[in-house]
């Protein structure tokens, strides 16, 4: 027998292996064990299992008291230094902030001047990506998902590194470098490459300006006319210094950590982690956040009646509507309980920008959103846990008001987190020591094997 492609018989054969596969794999049991078993790396009081240890960054959102989780507003630190008072540093200044913060999670101390040109001369010279790189990996093999030309990307630049396996400090912070200043150039020529192939609009490749900040290159990147205003490039940077680090326990930079451990090259570290990022359930959200926020709109009559946003809230709950999973994306955080400090700053920056747009309503709404989900969770679940909104709530709805296509919402949040995830990989690589091996409870009967011909 042969098959076709996308032929029905085809079809209905994968079917059939689905059910074996379900048939043969039942879970949803032993799921509900207690006991030994972490999942999602959780313990049962909602804590996460400890694997480590780090000097990069810290997520503070609650208290230990009593063996109980106390809410607390939200912390986080990078390096030692909250993030509010490095915020409040560069923008005092009215000042780009991104380039300090990036040589601050991977040297550990905040630079002086002399340190800081130096720097930035540095990562002006590692934005100009490899001889041909953009015509044969990017022009050659266009993607509709920017996220997935860039981990194509990052693992292709492999090819091109005359030194990519060795794990010396040195290396590894010639690489990490390297990461941080081509990411922009890479997300921007995916993005026009993808609109050429698949939306039919003109191709345009601006490269990098030295001199420039990151934030500053990437706008006028993704723009045909190339240019942007120092506000815009400003709250940018400011998006990108809030999405630098988030600890070590955050998805994509365990990911980096746990590939890292086996002491395998950065490429291939830093491309798992842009895979674990392009989820849904993490740095997908932001995006998810804006088309559940789209259906509110259309479906909600009165923006300012808190009751009937409330009473649809409990339908996304119940799964009756938007995409039927009962999730309310950009509320609630693994860690944050009261508060998370990024969506405390951005949110900030989001009504000033949504009064200059004319989109103060939207804003008000994401806000009432935001304030009647944790007594409609509790109603629809009975479960009246404090939760706060993440600052996925507020960073789609900013990008959108500073004209950034929704496709590039993840790979923005990439183009941050390669600073957490370089600093990251270098500690695990230099005193990590074990490769991650956690176990999986088997769930399996032991069977006799029959000979081929003999089965059923």
């Amino acid at each position: 027998m042969e098959f076709e492609m996308n032929s029905p018989i085809l079809s209905e054969y994968i079917h059939e292996l689905c059910e074996g596969f379900e048939l043969n794999t039942k879970l949803q049991a032993a799921m509900h064990e207690s006991g030994s078993i972490k999942r999602g790396l959780r313990n049962d009081d909602g804590t996460g299992v400890m694997v480590g240890y780090t000097t990069v960054g810290s997520v503070r959102g609650y208290t230990m008291l009593d063996g109980e989780r106390v809410p607390m507003e939200g912390q986080l630190i990078y390096r030692g230094y909250n993030l509010n008072d490095l915020i409040r540093g560069f923008t005092r200044d009215h000042r780009f902030g991104f380039a300090e913060i990036a040589y601050l999670l991977l040297f550990g101390e905040l630079p002086n001047p002399e340190q800081y040109q130096k720097f930035r001369t540095a990562l002006d010279s590692f934005t100009t990506l490899p001889p041909n790189f953009t015509e044969d990996m990017i022009l050659k093999h266009p993607s509709k998902d920017i996220m997935n030309k860039l981990a194509r990307s990052v693992l292709s630049l492999y090819s091109s590194d005359p030194n990519p396996d060795d794990l010396s400090l040195e290396n590894l912070m010639r690489q990490s470098m390297e990461l941080i200043a081509r990411f922009p150039t890479i997300i921007a020529h995916a993005y026009s490459v993808k609109r050429h192939y698949f939306d039919n609009d003109s191709l345009y490749l601006h490269r990098p300006i030295p001199g420039l900040s990151l934030a500053e290159n990437f706008l006028r990147s993704i723009r045909p006319d190339g240019k942007y205003s120092m506000e815009e490039a400003l709250l940018l940077d400011l998006c990108m210094v809030c999405h630098a680090e988030h600890g070590g326990g955050n998805n994509s930079t365990f990911t980096c950590r746990s590939v890292s451990s086996t002491g395998t090259d950065t490429y291939s570290a830093i491309g798992a982690a842009v895979g674990s990022l392009r989820g849904p359930k993490h740095g997908g959200a932001n995006a998810q956040v804006l088309r559940q926020f789209e259906q509110v709109k259309a479906n909600v009559n009165d923006w300012q009646d808190d009751e009937e946003v409330e009473a649809f809230v409990k339908r996304i709950l119940n799964k009756e509507v938007c995409d039927h999973t009962g999730l309310v994306y950009g509320m609630g955080h693994a860690v944050y309980t009261l508060s998370d400090p990024r969506t405390v700053i951005l949110k900030k920056r989001a009504k000033k920008l949504a009064e200059q747009k004319g989109m103060l309503a939207e804003l008000q709404l994401m806000e009432t959103i935001e304030r009647v989900t944790p007594k409609a969770f509790a109603d629809v679940t009975g479960n009246s846990k404090v939760m706060c909104a993440n600052v996925d709530m507020y960073s789609g709805l900013i990008y959108r008001m500073l004209g950034i296509p929704e496709e590039l919402y993840t790979p923005l949040f990439a183009m941050a987190r390669i600073t957490g995830w370089c600093a990251h990989r270098m500690e695990e690589v230099l005193y990590g020591g074990r490769i991650y091996r956690p176990a999986y409870k088997s769930m399996m009967p032991y069977k006799t094997y029959v000979k081929l011909k003999e089965r059923d």
